[in-house]
């Protein structure tokens, strides 16, 4: 009998041995750092409540809406980096349709896709990086096997913008099947002429010729580009980031990706506040000259009936001129507009949730004009001030383009627990 229970004991305890790392969890303390380290050119944005207008008007009631986590570019997305999305498109066409040069390419992974067991093959992209655009800056006899995609533009050789399409897979949102993944092919080439288009009866073709591809305004925010060409770049800009981590272990099993920032992460990121209660204004309109001691305007916004310059620009100005609000992000309000994620509709707060909301739907070419409408946030260089308020919505066809329509991006951001969450002991009171 004494050796049974010896035996049960000794059973007992290999099996709490073995047991004890998966069982025995630590106590949960807060984490100390303040924020995680963001992605190169973003900004990490802590969770937190606001308050969202239930209509479109001025005597609208509000309410509390939360948001997880997430990264947001301090930046609206500039003409430098829209152009490596294009240089990017352009090389790959370039390979894959003009120079069939095995040297462009990784050896042969054996891997094949489809019915026909085509080989996947992958473009090295660390020898295209060292040349790049090829159609710019590989040697004359690569140039020479690239004359059929060269086109004029603006006085100049380049690629068509008509081949330079980059296709991708998205889960389609429709309200009712949410499920289904779907391709997208769209050409990449923002629209130079929006200039002219945007102001008839303006001289204004200097700006179509020079905004998107002079050096002078490689730092300006990018326009011309549709709301489906956002989200191709945020796209592209997630193949880019797997690459990077690919090879790291701490980072390589995490699914992560760039996309559009919603209505309300737009919306709670130019407000920067933590508490909805909280009546302070975090955005800087006006700065004081430390010279002259008079106050200047710190947004890019038309002030007046004609007065687009006082603020220091006629049009967009670079991405970090005036000051960050107080989460460290420039330019919510003023410079450039931004396209969303979200569809637009005049009630859109009373139809979503009240975590994380967001009205998705991915209208197709047959969907009616008013499908195809998406949320626009932030007033532009050509608004007037009341456009530049956190919460003003407007909207445009996710098809067209404008000189006052740019872009920035967003990634999900883990939770950081704070300081209520830690493991106390109990106390009576």
């Amino acid at each position: 009998m004494r050796s049974s229970i010896q035996i049960t004991g000794l059973l007992l305890i290999v099996l709490s041995s073995c047991q004890s790392k998966l069982y025995n969890t630590p106590a949960t303390r807060a984490v100390s750092v303040k924020r995680l380290i963001p992605p190169a050119g973003m900004v990490y944005i802590p969770s937190g409540t606001f308050q969202y207008k239930l209509q479109d008007d001025d005597k609208s009631e509000k309410r509390n809406v939360s948001v997880s986590a997430f990264f947001i570019d301090k930046t609206e997305v500039t003409n430098k980096q829209y152009q490596a999305f294009v240089n990017w498109v352009a090389d790959s066409v370039a390979i894959t349709d003009y120079l069939h040069d095995d040297s462009f390419y990784l050896p042969s992974t054996g891997a094949t896709v489809g019915k026909n067991r085509k080989e996947i093959r992958l473009i090295d992209w660390d020898k295209v990086h060292k040349i790049s655009p090829l159609w710019k800056r590989a040697p004359a006899d690569v140039k020479e096997k690239l004359a059929g995609m060269m086109t004029m533009l603006n006085g100049q050789r380049m690629p068509d913008p008509a081949l330079m399409n980059y296709r991708f897979y998205y889960v389609r949102m429709d309200g009712e099947k949410n499920n289904q993944y779907v391709m997208d092919t769209v050409g990449v080439y923002p629209n130079e002429q929006v200039w002219s288009t945007d102001f008839p009866n303006a001289q204004m073709t200097v700006m179509d010729a020079n905004y998107f591809s002079n050096k002078i305004y490689e730092y300006n925010p990018v326009v011309g580009v549709t709301w489906k060409q956002a989200r191709a770049y945020a796209d592209w800009r997630s193949t880019q980031l797997k690459v990077l981590i690919r090879n790291n272990p701490n980072l390589k099993n995490f699914k992560l990706s760039f996309g559009l920032p919603t209505e309300a992460q737009w919306q709670y990121a130019a407000e920067a506040k933590l508490d909805p209660a909280d009546t302070v204004e975090r955005t800087v309109k006006t700065t004081i000259d430390k010279a002259t001691g008079k106050e200047k305007l710190s947004l890019n916004f038309k002030q007046g009936e004609g007065a687009y310059s006082s603020d220091g620009s006629t049009f967009t100005l670079p991405v970090t001129s005036y000051t960050p609000n107080a989460f460290g992000i420039y330019n919510m309000a003023g410079n450039v507009s931004e396209w969303t994620m979200d569809a637009f509709s005049p009630s859109a707060s009373q139809l979503v949730n009240d975590l994380n909301p967001a009205l998705l739907y991915d209208a197709t070419d047959k969907d009616s004009p008013l499908l195809k409408r998406k949320v626009v946030r932030g007033g532009s260089w050509k608004d007037n001030g009341e456009m530049l308020n956190s919460d003003t919505r407007s909207f445009e066809d996710q098809g067209n383009a404008h000189s006052y329509i740019g872009f920035r991006c967003v990634m999900a951001a883990f939770e950081l627990p704070g300081e209520q969450v830690k493991t106390r002991k109990y106390a009576k009171r």
